[in-house]
């Protein structure tokens, strides 16, 4: 009895500490903006799959395509449910094998499909794929599945790229990909691609050949589209300087952007003069600042820059870079406030 009332008492702390936990979420600027991100993310897949996928009725590699197949082989089974089923089985999964946050998001995300769904199916009714043609005379109606596959490639792909980037998904197959990535260290694109054509190569079941082929190619295209997205969205810049007055950009760069400098001695194959370069990796935001200092102070330089797809390490510690930008900001305005004062002294 007296370890049962522990193990009560035990759960019970958590449940609080968990209320707790999600009472501070809530006033967060953090939990607001992912929670618009991932809402909009989820309008643009419902967009994807609305107007390309169910009209063109692709079996692309996806979890709607698999329930799709599943439905055919077993008519007394509804789509609905069965996406559902196999949803709710990934839902559990993406909860023990990937994270708390990761699940709890894709709750969110899987939730609002198929309202945003109803929603563009009582905005905008569609009969038919988008592409079609009807010849005049015969009142044929040519179907077109390339295109129906590229927009809903695309626009899907972009969906999961922005909700990928902040460790969401938008359920089924994400889940699955999700999963590849973690313990296989695959990427992301590589992984859509994998776990979408295994479940596409079901469709051999109930469709012909070509559609089957179209999917698979769809899926493939998802994946690199995937990756494209995601390395775009993560990439940084990073940037290389020679120049004589390179403790003005340290001081500025390690000063108020908070990023660090990397000093390397290098002889000009020219001038035989030894050099100092600096090697800087920034993002957008923090390039476009350096170019402006060095252009107010009319720094001479020679500088070279080039994408950085991947950083891994302390240049990604949120909470310092929040923290350092803070730091900056008081300072810069400090600097405002003492000059406004000899000024007016």
């Amino acid at each position: 009895m007296e370890n049962e009332a522990v193990a009560k008492k035990t759960i019970g702390e958590r449940l609080v500490k968990l209320a707790q936990d999600f009472g501070k979420l809530l006033k967060t600027k953090k939990f607001w903006w992912e929670l618009f991100i991932m809402t909009a993310g989820m309008f643009v897949a419902s967009i994807a799959v609305y107007f390309f996928l169910i009209p063109s009725k692709l079996i692309v590699g996806s979890i709607t395509g698999l329930s799709l197949v599943i439905g055919k082989l077993f008519p007394i089974l509804s789509v609905g449910n069965i996406i559902f089923v196999i949803n709710a089985i990934l839902l559990v999964l993406s909860f023990i094998l990937i994270g708390n946050e990761f699940g709890a998001k894709t709750v969110y995300t899987a939730l609002i499909l198929g309202p945003f769904i109803d929603l563009l199916a009582w905005l905008f009714p569609v009969q038919g794929s988008l592409f079609s043609t009807t010849i005049a005379g015969t009142g044929q109606v040519i179907a077109n599945p390339w295109f129906d596959l590229l927009c809903f490639v695309l626009i899907l792909s972009a969906s999961q790229a922005i909700l990928f980037s902040i460790n969401a998904s938008t359920g089924g197959l994400d889940i699955l990909a999700k999963i590849v990535n973690k313990y296989m260290h695959i990427n992301l694109g590589t992984a859509v691609s994998i776990a979408g054509g295994a479940i596409c190569c079901t469709a051999f079941l109930i469709n012909d050949v070509g559609l089957v082929i179209i999917g698979l190619l769809g899926t493939w295209i998802n994946g690199l589209t995937v990756t494209y997205f995601m390395g775009e969205m993560s990439s940084k810049i990073r940037v290389y300087i020679i120049t004589d007055e390179y403790e003005k950009i340290i001081n500025f760069v390690t000063g108020y952007i908070r990023r660090g400098v990397t000093l390397q001695r290098v002889i000009g194959g020219y001038s035989k003069k030894e050099k100092m370069e600096l090697k800087i990796i920034l993002d957008q935001d923090d390039y476009a600042r350096l170019i402006d200092f060095m252009a107010k102070e009319n720094i001479q330089s020679f500088m070279s820059a080039d994408k950085v797809s991947a950083i891994m390490g302390l240049w990604n510690d949120k909470r310092a870079q929040a923290l350092g930008r803070k730091q900056a900001y008081k300072e810069e305005e400090e600097h405002k406030f003492n000059n406004q004062e000899q000024t007016c002294g």
